[in-house]
């Protein structure tokens, strides 16, 4: 296949993975480069004057085709990769960098914009073309248009830096996560896992044809490890591995990618005319400025930090009087944290995993999403996809939407850990859901989760499922609000369809459908044992319930320690001379676990310097409110209400960013969001 185009000869016009070579990227990516140019050039050389659909129109659609070849190629990049493709990416980059800033930095093209941008007050537009028109310009703006040819020349060759170093940060991070395995021959050393986990760890042992059992730093194989295993001086020494991910002095090191995407950063927000980096991304955001940010963040540490040392210390004593141990370390705190969980609430969430078969949990979500937003998923088997573990799903609308049986969206869903896929759990798209000649273009939409996977036996047929913790049954949901965010999208434009909101706003849908995963009448939908078929025990409900805030001032005090290290690095011009010494003092207010000199957070957090989260990690924090807030509405009214399920899909869910965000939140709920049922629901108050 040479070439790639926005238009596939396939089922729903779906990506054809199977049909694709590694050596077409590079090429397509050229050709397509070259085609979203002439689409430009267009917009530039048409004789007509700048009208609203002649160019701020024709400029959202430009570039359809690179936009479609972009997100099979880095989302595979994410999910399926390997060192070829990871070369590719690092000879493409540069090539899609400096075609932005070809855009970004074209004066004609700019005019056009401003002559439309400044007759905006008479073209009476809809509030939708009134937001496109003002991201339009300020994407120029924001990105250089105004600069002379030598700061632009400058920015030019910031981003095309920046492009390469955050792709090797990442692929630096997976490599230093895949090098690292734990082999155990001795069953003793074990004690206190769980059978699954063991079972897990000696399957994956035997795949690597190995004696006994293989951990490793995906999240399924070591957390459980840490949790369970008995054996201190393990834990501790996979815990020391994964913390200390680039951060090892050897050709994977991060430490000077973490100081030059830092430095570049602020070079290109003071070139732009900002103070800092956080000052730039901050203006597109709800929280508007970093001193509000800082607020926030202060504001909850300041409730948050009394109830995280009282836990801490009751932690410390309970680990005194069970073992001795007098000084809590970094390895010891999911370890203890279980074990007094299950002393305070008689409770295990290993008891819970039979309840949380992974079809079952899926088809719950599935359930719920009908329930409020009348659309139902059906398994399709003749829509390609790029990995055997992938299901894919024909998303329809029910009688309430108007037309039954109308395609909403295609689904992807790929749970299990592999070799070419980072960490973590992740939504995104293949296509984006717009209005283009009438036609409502349907979006293609996909979450990424690294779930235990089932036991197979050595036929390859299921030994056993895939069973969930109850933290990763919330992890599919999260992901999965996401995903209804994009796959509800009702929008014209593409650049504001689904989830391109501002960045405080984007996990408003993913953490306001973690809620459901609490409720009685929502877990009766879902959580039955995968052998007998009974429902969870109300008992069982009730103790996820009230374990639910169970040390959450330690939690909040964690991810604010997280928000707080990412505005020190972004938030002002500094010189770090020693990245580990930076991190501990932006640190030292929020740590309770006393310091490991062989780790470092930094060069390993992808979020901040390979993700869009740099500037931006509060928003979990900040969506956290809203969520509260937004599901304190559906309880008042019922947590399967059609009334309130419908006006959050009408005012947030199918809006994407074509109004401001806290306008469509007050659309929905009637009031601006109040912290209080945030700290009501985390026992803070």
């Amino acid at each position: 296949m040479k070439t790639l185009t926005s238009t596939f000869n396939t089922k729903h016009n779906t990506a054809p993975f199977s049909q694709i070579k590694l050596e077409d990227y590079k090429p397509a990516f050229i050709e397509n480069i070259a085609q979203a140019k002439a689409e430009i050039d267009a917009i530039i050389t048409n004789s007509e004057a700048p009208t609203f659909e002649n160019t701020i129109v024709a400029l959202d659609f430009a570039g359809e085709q690179l936009d479609r070849l972009s997100s099979i190629f880095f989302n595979l990049n994410s999910a399926e990769t390997c060192d070829e493709m990871q070369k590719i990416a690092q000879e493409v980059s540069p090539l899609l960098t400096e075609f932005s800033n070809d855009i970004a930095l074209n004066e004609d093209l700019f005019k056009r914009v401003k002559a439309v941008y400044d007759q905006k007050d008479s073209l009476n537009l809809t509030t939708e073309q009134a937001t496109l028109l003002d991201k339009k310009f300020k994407g120029f703006s924001r990105n250089g248009a105004l600069l002379n040819e030598e700061d632009k020349l400058k920015l030019r060759e910031i981003d095309t830096e920046l492009a390469k170093i955050k792709l090797t940060y990442g692929e630096n991070v997976l490599a230093e996560t895949n090098n690292y395995q734990l082999h155990i021959t001795n069953e003793a050393d074990l004690k206190g896992l769980p059978d699954g986990a063991k079972e897990m760890a000696a399957s994956l042992a035997k795949s690597k044809e190995l004696e006994g059992w293989v951990f490793t730093l995906d999240f399924p194989s070591y957390l459980p490890f840490v949790t369970y295993v008995e054996n201190r001086e393990l834990r501790k020494e996979i815990a020391i591995a994964a913390g200390k991910k680039s951060f090892q002095d050897n050709e994977f090191d991060n430490k000077e990618n973490v100081k030059r995407i830092v430095e570049l950063r602020h070079k290109r927000a003071n070139l732009l005319g900002y103070k800092s980096h956080s000052d730039f991304v901050l203006e597109e955001r709800m929280a508007q400025n970093p001193e509000k940010v800082l607020s926030f963040l202060n504001d909850l540490l300041e409730k948050a930090k009394p109830a995280s040392q009282k836990e801490f210390a009751q932690l410390t004593a309970f680990a005194k009087e069970l073992d001795g141990i007098d000084q809590l370390e970094k390895w010891d705190g999911a370890y203890y944290s279980e074990k007094l969980k299950q002393k305070l609430f008689n409770f295990d969430d290993e008891i819970l995993k039979p309840y949380f078969k992974l079809e079952n949990v899926l088809n719950g979500a599935f359930t719920i999403a009908e329930k409020l937003f009348g659309i139902t998923f059906k398994e399709v088997f003749d829509i390609d996809k790029y990995h055997e573990d992938v299901q894919t799903f024909e998303v329809l609308s029910s009688s309430s939407w108007g037309s039954e049986g109308q395609l909403v969206a295609i689904f992807y869903s790929d749970f299990f850990p592999r070799k070419g896929k980072r960490n973590g759990a992740w939504m995104t798209s293949y296509k984006s859901q717009a209005i283009k000649n009438g036609i409502n273009e349907r979006p293609h939409v996909s979450i990424v989760c690294n779930f235990t996977p089932p036991i197979l036996t050595s036929e390859k047929s299921e030994a056993k499922p895939s069973l969930l913790t109850f933290n990763e049954v919330t992890t599919l949901f999260h992901e999965f609000g996401h995903a209804l965010h994009g796959m509800l999208a009702n929008t014209t434009y593409p650049s504001l369809s689904g989830t391109s909101v501002y960045w405080d706003f984007v996990e408003l849908p993913s953490q306001v459908m973690e809620n459901w995963c609490y409720e009685p009448e929502a877990l009766a939908l879902f959580a039955k044992h995968y052998e007998t078929g009974e429902i969870i025990p109300q008992e069982y409900v009730e103790k996820i319930k009230e374990s639910a805030s169970f040390l959450e001032g330690m939690a909040t005090l964690r991810q604010l320690s997280f928000g707080i290290l990412d505005m020190t690095y972004h938030g002002k011009s500094q010189t770090i001379a020693d990245v580990k010494a930076f991190e501990k003092q932006a640190m030292e207010g929020t740590s309770l676990y006393p310091d490991v000199a062989e780790n470092c957070m930094s060069t390993s957090f992808s979020h901040i310097f390979q993700g869009g989260y740099s500037s931006g990690y509060y928003s979990y924090k900040w969506a956290e409110v809203l969520d509260a807030d937004a599901f304190a509405y559906f309880q008042e009214k019922g947590i399967f209400n059609k009334e309130v399920a419908t006006k959050f899909k009408d005012n947030v869910l199918s809006k994407g960013g074509t109004e401001l965000p806290m306008e469509l939140y007050k659309k929905f709920r009637g009031q601006e969001p109040k912290a209080d049922a945030l700290l009501k629901r985390a026992g803070l108050i």
